[in-house]
C-alpha cells in the first residue's frame, strides 16, 4: 500500500525517523521509540498519537483502494451485460456514476491524513544512543569525558575589555546601528578574525576536507527539512524577497544547514564514502533564548564567523560512531594548537535537540570567569537529516527491505568569535596580548598585540612597576609619575606661576637624579628617546679647584671687581651646579602664557 497513488499524492515522504519503527506488522519495536523519548523527557504520547495517526491515513487508503474495486466491479457487470447485449439498468449506470465522486472523495482525506502523520512524526526525536547519560540537568549531569590542560589562575581583565583595549572592536557604534549584540570588527580584531578562519581551512584541508562556502540563506522549505520547528521562532532570521512564497528564505544559523542539503535527492554510492566538508560561513542567530546572558563583547551575537566540520557516511551505526570520534578527535586537536585547557563532555539526553542520538561538548576555560564554556558541538544524527532530504547510499538490492539513507554528522572546528575570546583571556598581558604560534603566520608574522587604549578611551598607560626595597630605580620612577602628575595639576587649576616652577625644577632634578642613578634618561610611556649624545657625568664629589670658589665683593653698580678675561669660564660665586649635560632640555612655562596652560612639559 505504501506504493499507491495515494500515498504519493500526500507528503508521506521526509520523514524524519522511518514510520516503520513504529509499525508492528512491519517489524517495528514501538516501544524502542517511547523509551526514547522518556530518555529525552519528551512527550512519550506523541509515538501513539503516531500510531493512530498512521492507522488512520491506513484506513482512509484501504477506503479507496475498496471504492476503486467496487467500482471496477459494477464496470464489470456493466461490461458483461453489453456483451450479452442485455438491457444495462438506469441504476447501474447511476450507481457507477457515483463511484467516481465516492473516489474523489475518499482520496482528498489520503493527503492531509498523510501530513498529519508527517508533522507527529517531526516532533518525534531521533533514537537516543545507549551511552548518553540520562538526565535533563546538563549543569550536574554532563559526562567528562576527556581533559587537557590545567585551568589557570584568575586573570586580570575579561575577554571584551581586552578585545576593546586592542583596538579590535566598536561595540557601542555597532548598537547604534544594528541594536542589541552588534559590533564593528576593526583593525586586529578583523586580522584575528581572518587568521582564524584561515587557519581553520588549512587545518582542515590537511585533513582531507573539502572547503565549501555556501549560500547564506535557504529556501523555507528546505530549511525545514534541517531545523526544528522551535528554532524558526528562536533562533532564525526570516527574509523575503517579495512577490509569492517561493521567494520566503531563511539566513543560515550555520554552514551544517545548507550543506545538510547539499546532495538533496541524490544516491551516494559507498565506494565515494565517506565524504568530508569544511563549511565556511557567516552565521546569523536571532538569540531570542538567550535574553540576559554574554551581553558583553563577542561571545554570543547575532552574526559572526564559524568553520564547520561536516561527515556523510554509509548507513551503518558503527560507521557513523567511528566518524563521530574522529571528528571530536580533530576538534580537540585543533583546540590543543592553540593552548586553551578544555574539556569534553557528552551532553545529557535532555539536553540533545532532535536530530543527534549523541553529543559531546568542548567546553574551554577562560581564566577571567573562571570557568569552562563551550567552543565546539559535535553531533552525530544518523539518517535523521538525511531522510528528510532524501540522501540515499547505494541502490536497492534484491532482498533489501528498505532502501539505505546516509548518515550525517556535524561538528564545530571553531566558532571565530569564541575562540577569539578564549585566545584574548588565555594569553593576556599586563600591556597586550600574546598571539599563539600557530595563528602568527596568519597575522603577517605578530608575535604581540599591545593595548592602545583605556576602557574609557584614552590612551593606554602601562603599569608603573611597583617599587621595592631592592628596586631604586622603580621607587624614583614612581616620584616622577607623581611629580609629573602634580604639575599637571597645578596648571589646569592656573596654579602662581612660581609654585607652577618650583613643581617644575623638582620634576627636572628627579629626572636628572634619576639618569644619574640608571644610566639612562626616564621615558615616559609612548616617549622615544631624544637623539642627543650622551656624555657620562661629570663627578660633583671632586674638591673644587682652589681658586675656582674664590671670588672678590661685588662692587656698588652690581659688577663683579673683576671681569673674567676672554676665554676664562671659570664660575661665578656659586655653589657648584651639575654640568648643562645632566639637565634635560626642558622648557621651563612661561608665567606670561599661563592662561593657556603654560609650558610643554615631559609627560611622566
Amino acid at each position: 500500500r505504501e506504493g499507491s497513488s495515494a500515498t504519493r499524492s500526500g507528503s508521506a515522504r521526509k520523514m524524519p525517523i522511518d514510520v516503520k519503527w513504529l509499525r508492528t506488522y512491519q517489524g517495528g519495536d514501538p516501544e524502542r521509540v517511547r523509551e526514547s523519548q522518556r530518555r529525552r523527557f519528551a512527550k512519550v504520547e506523541l509515538v501513539d498519537e503516531v500510531i493512530a495517526a498512521d492507522e488512520q491515513w491506513r484506513e482512509s487508503v484501504n477506503a479507496v483502494d475498496r471504492l476503486k474495486a467496487a467500482k471496477n466491479a459494477q464496470q464489470k457487470k456493466i461490461t458483461a451485460l453489453k456483451k450479452a447485449k442485455e438491457e444495462v439498468p438506469a441504476s447501474m449506470i447511476e450507481e457507477l456514476k457515483g463511484f467516481d465522486a465516492k473516489v474523489g472523495e475518499a482520496e482528498a482525506k489520503v493527503g492531509p491524513q498523510a501530513e498529519l502523520v508527517r508533522k507527529l512524526l517531526t516532533r518525534i526525536g531521533n533514537i537516543v544512543d545507549d551511552s548518553v547519560p540520562v538526565s535533563k540537568d546538563e549543569e550536574k549531569d554532563n559526562e567528562v569525558v576527556s581533559t587537557w590542560g590545567s585551568p589557570g589562575p584568575q586573570a586580570a581583565r575579561s575577554h571584551h575589555e581586552l578585545l576593546y583595549m586592542i583596538g579590535g572592536y566598536e561595540p557601542e557604534r555597532g548598537a547604534r546601528i544594528a541594536g542589541h549584540r552588534a559590533y564593528f570588527l576593526t583593525d586586529v580584531g578583523v586580522l584575528l578574525n581572518q587568521a582564524v578562519i584561515n587557519y581553520g581551512m588549512t587545518f582542515l584541508r590537511a585533513r582531507q576536507y573539502t572547503v565549501v562556502q555556501p549560500p547564506f540563506f535557504m529556501n523555507k522549505d528546505v530549511m525545514a527539512g534541517v531545523a526544528q520547528l522551535e528554532e524558526f521562532d528562536e533562533a532564525l532570521y526570516h527574509v523575503s524577497g517579495g512577490g509569492s512564497d517561493d521567494n520566503e528564505k531563511y539566513l543560515i544559523a550555520t554552514s551544517e544547514q545548507p550543506i545538510c542539503a547539499f546532495h538533496k535527492g541524490e544516491w551516494l554510492q559507498e565506494q565515494d564514502l565517506p565524504k568530508r566538508y569544511g563549511g565556511i560561513s557567516t552565521c546569523f542567530r536571532k538569540e531570542s533564548g538567550a535574553h540576559g546572558r554574554d551581553t558583553w563583547g563577542i561571545f554570543r551575537v547575532h552574526q559572526f564567523e564559524k568553520v564547520e566540520q561536516f561527515c556523510i557516511t554509509v548507513g551503518d551505526e558503527e560507521a557513523s560512531r567511528a566518524m563521530h570520534e574522529e571528528m571530536r578527535q580533530i576538534a580537540e586537536e585543533f583546540i590543543q594548537s592553540f593552548g586553551f585547557p578544555y574539556h569534553v563532555v557528552s551532553i545529557v539526553s535532555g539536553e540533545l535537540n532532535n536530530a543527534a542520538v549523541k553529543k559531546y561538548d568542548l567546553e574551554a576555560w577562560f581564566p577571567y570567569q573562571q570557568q569552562y564554556r563551550e567552543l565546539v558541538s559535535c553531533s552525530n544524527c544518523t539518517d535523521y537529516q538525511s531522510r528528510a532530504m532524501e540522501i540515499r547510499c547505494g541502490q536497492k538490492k534484491m532482498g533489501d527491505k528498505e532502501k539505505r539513507y546516509v548518515h550525517m554528522l556535524n561538528s564545530t572546528l571553531c566558532a571565530c568569535g569564541r575562540t577569539i575570546c578564549c585566545l584574548l583571556e588565555n594569553n593576556q598581558t599586563p600591556t597586550g596580548v600574546n598571539v599563539p604560534p600557530v595563528l602568527q603566520p596568519f597575522l603577517g608574522g605578530l608575535t604581540f598585540l599591545p593595548f592602545v587604549r583605556e576602557m574609557d578611551g584614552t590612551p593606554f598607560k602601562p603599569p608603573q612597576p611597583a617599587a621595592g626595597p631592592d628596586d631604586p630605580a622603580a621607587a624614583l620612577a614612581a616620584k616622577i609619575v607623581d611629580q609629573g602628575d602634580k604639575v599637571r595639576t597645578l596648571k589646569a587649576e592656573k596654579a602662581p606661576a612660581e609654585e607652577v616652577t618650583q613643581a617644575v625644577d623638582t620634576l627636572k632634578a628627579l629626572k636628572a637624579q634619576y639618569e644619574r642613578e640608571t644610566g639612562s634618561e626616564y621615558l615616559a610611556p609612548g616617549q622615544k628617546p631624544s637623539k642627543k649624545k650622551k656624555t657620562a657625568p661629570k663627578d660633583d664629589t671632586k674638591p673644587p679647584k682652589k681658586d675656582d670658589h674664590t671670588t672678590k665683593p661685588p662692587k656698588k653698580d652690581g659688577h663683579d671687581a673683576k671681569q673674567p678675561k676672554k676665554g676664562d669660564h671659570k664660575p661665578a660665586a656659586t655653589p657648584p651646579q651639575p654640568p648643562k649635560e645632566e639637565t634635560p632640555k626642558e622648557k621651563l612655562p612661561d608665567p606670561a602664557k599661563k592662561k593657556n596652560g603654560g609650558g610643554n612639559l615631559l609627560d611622566s
